[in-house]
C-alpha cells in the first residue's frame, strides 16, 4: 500500500507527539522549520513561538525573562550572546537546572544546509538516581554502585542520540526527508500498522531496540518481523489498542534479553502507532533500588531483634539474682 507525502507528514508528526523528548529544527536564518508538541508543553510556550517561522531571538529572550537560564542581570546582552553561539553552528551538549528545579540535557547538531537540529531531555529521574544510589553508597557493593553509575552514563548518551543526529546531517535534505529522519535520531522505534496489523511506517530504529529483526518492514504483518514470542508479549496490549483504547506494556524480549517499553495508540483509521523503547538500564537501576531498601529493611529487623533479645537476657538475669538470693534464705 502507498502513502502519499501528506499522510507520511500526518504520522510522522504523530510519531514526533509521541516521544518524550522535546526537538526543534530551525534553518540558516534561525527560524523555526519544526518542532514537535513536548517542546511547546516543557517550556510552556505561546502558539506564536511554536509555529513554523518563529524567531529563535524572540524565543530565547521569552525563557531568559522566565528564568529558565538563572539570573540573567542583562536580558539583551544574553540573548546577543546566545544568538552570536548559535550562529557559529557547532555541535554542543550541556546540561542544566531549569527555574522549575528540572534537570534537562540540551544536544544540538547543525545541518549540512545550515541550521540547527537539538533535542531536549528531561534528565531529572536519572539524577536523582544517582543520587539516591550515592547517598546510599554504604549499603551497596562498590561493584554495584559501579555499574549502577556506568548505567546511568550509558542512559545519558542514548537521551543525547549522536548517532542519530549524525545520520540526519547526512540524509536531512528535502522537507519530507527531514521529517522523517528526525524520528530516526530518537532512542526508540516509532512504527504504525493498519487494522491487519501490518506495518505501513517505521522509523527504521526497530533493529536498535530490538536486535535481530529485519529491516524491511513495510507490508509485513507485525508477528512475521517481531517473533512468535515478542509478538505474543504484545498482543493483549495491541487488541485492546485497536479497540480504541491506548495501552502500554513491559516484556522481556527472548530473542535480545532486553527490557522492552510498548506504548500502543489507536488512530483514527483503525490502525494503531506503536513506540517500544528499550528500558532494560532502567530496570536495570530500579532492580538495585529494590535490592538496597531490603538491605536496609534486613538491617532494622536484626536490629530490632538484638534489641528485645539483650532486654529479654537482663529479665532472666535479674530473676535468676533473685532467685539466688531466695535460695540463700533460712
Amino acid at each position: 500500500m502507498q502513502i502519499d507525502d501528506h499522510q507520511t507528514k500526518l504520522m510522522t508528526a504523530a510519531g514526533l507527539n509521541l516521544i518524550a523528548q522535546a526537538l526543534t529544527i530551525y534553518d540558516a536564518d534561525l527560524r523555526l522549520v519544526l518542532c514537535n508538541a513536548p517542546f511547546q508543553q516543557m517550556f510552556d510556550l505561546p502558539k506564536a513561538l511554536v509555529t513554523p517561522g518563529a524567531s529563535f531571538q524572540e524565543t530565547i529572550t521569552l525563557l531568559a525573562q522566565l528564568g529558565e537560564y538563572g539570573d540573567v542581570d542583562d536580558v539583551a546582552h544574553f540573548v546577543a550572546e546566545r544568538v552570536e553561539q548559535a550562529r557559529a553552528f557547532e555541535p554542543h551538549y550541556m546540561e542544566r537546572t531549569r527555574a522549575n528545579g528540572r534537570t534537562i540535557s540540551v544536544e544540538g547538531s547543525p545541518l549540512p544546509q545550515g541550521g540547527w537540529v537539538t533535542v531536549y531531555t528531561d534528565i531529572t529521574r536519572t539524577k536523582q538516581q544517582e543520587a539516591l544510589l550515592r547517598a546510599r553508597s554504604d549499603a551497596l557493593s562498590g561493584q554495584v554502585l559501579a555499574h549502577a553509575e556506568e548505567l546511568s552514563a550509558t542512559n545519558r548518551e542514548l537521551a543525547a542520540m549522536n548517532t542519530a543526529l549524525e545520520e540526519a546531517k547526512r540524509q536531512l535534505t528535502l522537507s519530507e526527508a527531514r521529517t522523517r529522519l528526525t524520528t530516526e535520531m530518537m532512542p526508540a522505534h516509532i512504527a504504525h500498522v493498519d487494522a491487519n496489523a501490518c506495518y505501513t511506517y517505521s522509523n527504521r530504529r526497530l533493529a536498535s531496540v530490538m536486535p535481530g529483526r529485519r529491516a524491511d518492514l513495510i507490508g509485513r504483518h507485525i508477528a512475521e518481523v517481531l517473533g512468535q514470542q515478542a509478538y505474543d508479549s504484545i498482543v493483549p496490549s495491541l487488541t485492546q489498542a485497536f479497540a480504541g483504547k491506548p495501552s502500554v506494556i513491559e516484556f522481556t524480549d527472548e530473542m535480545s534479553a532486553r527490557r522492552i517499553r510498548g506504548a500502543f495508540t489507536p488512530d483514527t483509521n483503525g490502525g494503531v502507532y506503536i513506540l517500544s523503547m528499550d528500558v532494560t538500564e532502567e530496570t536495570q537501576n530500579r532492580v538495585a533500588l529494590q535490592q538496597t531498601r531490603r538491605r536496609e529493611i534486613a538491617a532494622q529487623v536484626i536490629s530490632g531483634l538484638a534489641h528485645d533479645f539483650s532486654n529479654l537476657l537482663t529479665i532472666i538475669l535479674g530473676l535468676q539474682s533473685r532467685l539466688g538470693r531466695l535460695d540463700g534464705q533460712p
